[in-house]
């Protein structure tokens, strides 16, 4: 086993609750385990290398966009399948998106489309699991993935390097998500997360993955190292839990050593530093608004930066009343009003999502880090008024669906696939949606013919399907 740098001096609990930076007392929330107990199953599992310095950060829209009122527009279909909005031109000739995304119409040259990708899941969670991970699972409205997603394969992947910053991170944990049989030791790291993001539930407030600013909140610790009694009693259960029969072989460190590396690893400057906003420029914290959506991409762009190598988080906003009753983008009828929803939440979208491809170039990230906005499946290209109210929706369609890509070094400027006129089904350059991924694994070096075993002791490939978007590379 490599040698690893310890803190200095013996660590003791009063330091571990007066530490700054992130409250150890999120790591031992609800049923997730802590990060010692993480860096333990770490120390039994170990890791693979992943050679290119390349990073993801994944905004899922969780309940699936419009592809055609957001990236794929049919003007010329029937008014029951064209919607409200109107395509633009962008500044990449014959590519046109919605009217409501202007700023990042004039920036197309720095993001891909592509068009043509499908999968055969049609329920959330389901859906989830088929296009995070690769595989169909055998049941439906499954909390837990069957299979290891995309970030806990490249978690696994990682090498025992700088531990200086958790490697994988969320704001919560996806419905339909997880590392499966990898174990817990490859779940992201989840400031402040919300257990009902993980269930069919689709009414929660957006879930930080940034400092909300409460003198306590679940991201800090106050100046003056005071938690709340049941807090500091959930902390110390936790650590004193830890289960010491894992040491079997001999082959693990000490609970302290765990302690210790857990405790590096939230103590240090790059974790600190890395949630603080207040080190940004207020032009630039302007730039990508005061809202959840800026808060969280500017995060996100601030953890890549320190050295996270996948960020995943769900790109939730939360709607007036009167429009609807959703966080997500599951806008059907009974859900929402679909095209006052995106009036709301699209120049949000629009301001947070220009800034960081904007911010990426300046900062020269675009090169090394990926930009991915998508959710499980499109929405059907017919709408339908479900609601009493007769408000238009649209459902659950798999069968064709828009991802949007910025940075990444691949080649950016163009549009990847075509849907049919009304955009039911892919028509040319037809993409099972692993493809998608297994351009991701292209890009960090990361072999799809890996195997792992499951629970049973069943070798599994990462992928059995699905080739890198030449287009792309």
């Amino acid at each position: 086993m490599e040698q690893r740098a310890l803190c200095s001096g013996p660590i003791g609990r009063r330091a571990w609750l007066q530490v700054g930076g992130l409250s150890l007392g999120a790591l031992v929330t609800g049923a997730n385990p802590n990060l010692a107990q993480l860096l333990a199953i770490d120390e039994v599992q170990g890791r693979r290398a992943i050679s290119p310095d390349f990073s993801v950060i994944l905004f899922w829209a969780n309940g699936g966009p419009s592809h055609l009122d957001l990236f794929d527009l049919k003007p010329q279909a029937p008014a029951e399948y064209r919607g409200e909005f109107r395509p633009i031109r962008t500044n990449v000739p014959g590519i046109e998106i919605t009217e409501m995304l202007p700023q990042l119409a004039g920036m197309a040259d720095k993001f891909s489309l592509i068009r043509s990708l499908h999968h055969e899941r049609g329920e959330h969670s389901g859906a989830t699991n088929r296009f995070l991970t690769g595989y169909p699972s055998r049941a439906s409205d499954l909390n837990d993935s069957e299979f290891p997603d995309i970030g806990s394969i490249v978690a696994k992947q990682l090498d025992g390097g700088s531990r200086e910053i958790p490697p994988f991170m969320a704001n919560t944990k996806f419905y339909g998500s997880g590392p499966a049989y990898l174990g817990p030791a490859y779940a992201p790291y989840m400031p402040s997360p919300n257990p009902r993001s993980s269930t069919g539930a689709n009414q929660y407030d957006p879930i930080p993955i940034y400092r909300t600013g409460a003198a306590t909140d679940s991201l800090s610790i106050s100046p003056e190292g005071m938690l709340a009694l049941n807090r500091r009693r959930e902390l110390l259960e936790s650590l004193d839990s830890l289960p010491r029969t894992l040491d079997q072989r001999g082959t693990l460190p000490t609970l302290e050593g765990l302690q210790r590396r857990a405790i590096e690893m939230l103590a240090s400057p790059r974790t600190r530093e890395a949630f603080d906003l207040s080190r940004e420029d207020e032009r630039t914290r302007l730039r990508y608004g005061h809202t959840h959506f800026g808060q969280s991409l500017l995060t996100c762009r601030r953890l890549v930066e320190a050295g996270v190598r996948f960020v995943q988080c769900q790109a939730e906003y939360r709607l007036r009343p009167e429009t609807g009753v959703t966080s997500n983008w599951d806008e059907h009828s009974v859900n929402s009003h679909i095209f006052n929803s995106y009036r709301e939440k699209l120049p949000s979208f629009d301001q947070s999502v220009s800034a960081l491809i904007e911010d990426m170039h300046v900062r020269g990230l675009n090169e090394r880090v990926l930009f991915l906005f998508c959710g499980e499946f499109g929405r059907t290209p017919k709408i339908s008024n479900q609601d009493e109210s007769r408000r238009p929706g649209r459902d659950h369609w798999p069968r064709a669906m828009s991802v949007f890509l910025a940075g990444g070094g691949l080649k950016m400027g163009q549009v990847i696939g075509a849907t049919n006129r009304r955009g039911e089904e892919p028509v040319a350059r037809i993409m099972d949606s692993n493809c998608l991924l297994a351009t991701i694994y292209e890009r960090f070096g990361i072999d799809t013919d890996t195997s792992y075993f499951t629970n049973a002791g069943r070798p599994i490939t990462i992928l059995t399907t699905g080739k890198p978007i030449s287009e792309l590379l």
